[in-house]
């Protein structure tokens, strides 16, 4: 076997297309398979050297067919983006008319900027080296240049994904234009502009992380166990059909192993879930490195390889398993065809070294909120009611709980409760929020805790650099100033360092682990079985499904009244912002403008954080008075007793 290596080129600009797809066709049978390339637009294939076609998509047009006799060194497809664009310019409804076209703007004045794409793209980012561009539709912009002369704006153009595991293609095109000068006038109105920010490479790890955090969710999670768990009603026909073309397996043998697997007793269906919940968390998550693509390090473009690769990557990671075949062929059903396994996957060689190498890119943070956000302890009052435990004091709030045997949910937590000696404890969760954050929490499970290494430094320089942001933001939304980025680079290097030091032990290990145990406790407290016994409120407008259980639940028990989506947006934006800081290397940088674009980029998440911060805890972190240090456990403690106060 031979490789192709090759690029997909913008015929105008000859920029890279970023992640096209690639159908190669056989001359002499048709054959078709599809690859995908990567976001430098590159891609590799086997050549078994028969002649062949290959045509490249993206954005809705279709390259010429490009004919392979003999390998090159590197192939060359160039694809015509501007044919699936329909205009793309700059307009101005007092300068040009409503909808005509600027055949020369003027500097200084405002405009709009537009494009009028295919179907095939979902949105178009503006930018330019000298002017002043502000997106407020999907397609639009407003656009002031500074100065007369020729002038370049760009259009980054993002396609729709191509499924559930690649990722849309985007591309960047380009306009020039010449600004005329500004006539001279009686009076002249001044406008103070913010100065403009070059780009910086560190902006697409930061967008890594947020796609990221949307594909580990608990949205996409439910998708995924839906699948593996419920029987497709077209199921025994596509199994029938994939299987039958491997060589005539018994896929009625197959499914009939699914059914003991998932039956009415024993710890099977508990077992199911959790090896297919570790299997999600290995096939989404992205990870803290990009390699480039050539036979030692493969494209990690997060989806499932062929069958026998997706195998090998679970039993490796994963164990030997009773269960992985099953997981995976439920999960993925279209990957079982042999007609798949030529085209490869991302499982093949040296994918093992770069996880290891390339860190899970989630955070603990994330687990410590959710716990304090009573996820957690609302699963353990149904276990516990499960077992027919009565809960402190002289009334169980869930005495009247039966879950009738007909139930999905019961085999479920009686597994659940059988896998109690696999979990992680309260305390042990505990200590390693105290190693990697200084956090600790505060209940009978955890007195006794003495950490050895606590992180105490954490909070203080977290939230002096929450503070420094929200001090930044007001200083940069005031044109008569430039915001100064030094106190932000010098906070975003303090806490770098104290993540770097709590990064030792269990790190990787119990964040994976933990995170694996919550969602398994969103989908418990999510299923329906769940929700018709505690009675949810229907009204509320949550974002996931788990969360109107957990505020019954915490209603019920007496525990705190902040809404758990206070909890869950502190889980999510904490986790984007630490792994924006822990994985770059600031010590290194010694220029503000990285610190301003990181500051402007996440600013939603820290504008989001501070708001839940001050709900949860009661404290406002913006105050330039003083910047709160303690423990978020001590605030929670201190609310929770003036809450009782005010119900006795």
């Amino acid at each position: 076997m031979k490789h192709i290596r090759g690029i997909v080129l913008n015929t105008g600009n000859h920029h890279p297309v970023s992640h096209p797809k690639i159908v190669v066709t056989t001359k002499k049978d048709g054959t078709l398979r599809k690859i995908f390339g990567d976001a430098s637009g590159h891609f590799s294939l086997e050549w078994d050297e028969r002649p062949c076609t290959l045509t490249a998509h993206a954005l809705g047009v279709e390259s010429k067919p490009y004919s392979i006799d003999h390998p090159n060194e590197e192939v060359k497809i160039y694809l015509d983006v501007m044919s699936g664009v329909n205009s793309f310019g700059i307009f101005a409804a007092r300068d040009c008319g409503d909808d005509q076209e600027c055949k020369a703007p003027i500097a200084h004045k405002r405009y709009i900027v537009a494009i009028d794409a295919n179907d095939y793209v979902e949105s178009a980012m503006f930018t330019s080296p000298t002017a002043d561009l502000t997106p407020f539709a999907p397609f639009k912009a407003t656009l002031v240049n500074p100065t007369s002369g020729p002038a370049a704006i760009y259009a980054t153009l993002s396609g729709r994904r191509w499924n559930d595991h690649h990722p849309g293609p985007f591309v960047t095109i380009e306009k020039d234009t010449v600004f005329q000068p500004e006539a001279p006038r009686e009076s002249a109105r001044v406008a103070l502009q913010r100065p403009a920010v070059a780009p910086h490479r560190l902006s697409g790890d930061w967008a890594v992380i947020q796609a990221n955090s949307k594909a580990i969710g608990f949205p996409a999670y439910a998708t995924f166990i839906e699948r593996v768990l419920c029987q497709h009603p077209d199921r025994h026909r596509l199994n029938a059909e994939l299987f039958n073309d491997a060589g005539g397996v018994d896929h009625l043998g197959l499914l009939r192993k699914r059914r003991e697997l998932t039956g009415a007793y024993g710890v099977g269906a508990y077992d199911l879930l959790r090896t297919a919940t570790e299997l999600f968390l290995l096939v989404n998550c992205r990870v803290a490195a990009a390699h480039p693509i050539d036979e030692d390090h493969p494209i990690d473009d997060y989806y499932p390889g062929t069958v026998p690769e997706l195998t090998q990557l679970a039993k490796q990671f994963l164990g030997e398993n009773a269960y992985i075949h099953n997981v995976i062929n439920a999960a993925f059903p279209d990957y079982a065809s042999p007609k798949n396994d030529a085209a490869g996957g991302v499982f093949c060689k040296g994918v093992l070294t770069s996880r290891a190498t390339a860190p899970c890119l989630i955070e603990l943070i994330w687990s410590y909120w959710m716990e304090e956000g009573m996820l957690v302890q609302s699963v353990n009052a149904l276990g516990r009611r499960f077992q027919n435990i009565a809960a402190p004091g002289p009334r169980d709030p869930l005495s009247h709980f039966e879950l009738d045997p007909l139930r999905g949910l019961n085999n479920i937590l009686w597994g659940y409760l059988q896998d109690e000696h696999r979990r992680l404890t309260v305390p042990r969760r505990s200590q390693e929020y105290s190693h990697h954050y200084g956090l600790n929490l505060i209940g009978r499970a955890t007195r006794s805790a003495r950490p050895a290494d606590p992180r105490g430094k954490f909070l203080e320089s977290f939230h002096n650099l929450l503070h420094r942001s929200s001090q930044f933001y007001k200083e940069d939304n005031d044109t008569t100033v430039i915001a100064d980025g030094f106190p932000l680079l010098n906070a975003l290097k303090e806490v770098h360092l104290v993540l770097a030091q709590g990064a030792h032990n269990q790190f990787g290990d119990l964040p994976w682990t933990a995170r694996v145990e919550m969602l398994i406790q969103q989908w418990i407290m999510a299923r329906a079985e769940t929700r018709d016994f505690l009675q949810s409120r229907a009204m509320v407008p949550y974002t996931e499904a788990w969360m109107p259980q957990v505020d019954t639940m915490k209603t019920l028990q007496g525990w705190t009244d902040v809404g758990v989506s206070h909890f869950r947006d502190l889980a999510t934006y904490g986790e984007h912002l630490l792994l924006s800081i822990r994985w770059q290397n600031w010590n290194d940088m010694n220029d503000e403008d990285v610190a301003k674009l990181w500051a402007r980029f996440h600013r939603p998440h820290i504008q989001s954080y501070l708001h839940s911060y001050r709900a949860v805890t009661g404290v406002d972190l913006t105050n330039s008075d003083t910047i709160d240090y303690s423990i978020p456990a001590v605030h929670l403690k201190r609310r929770l007793e003036a809450q009782s106060v005010r119900v006795r």
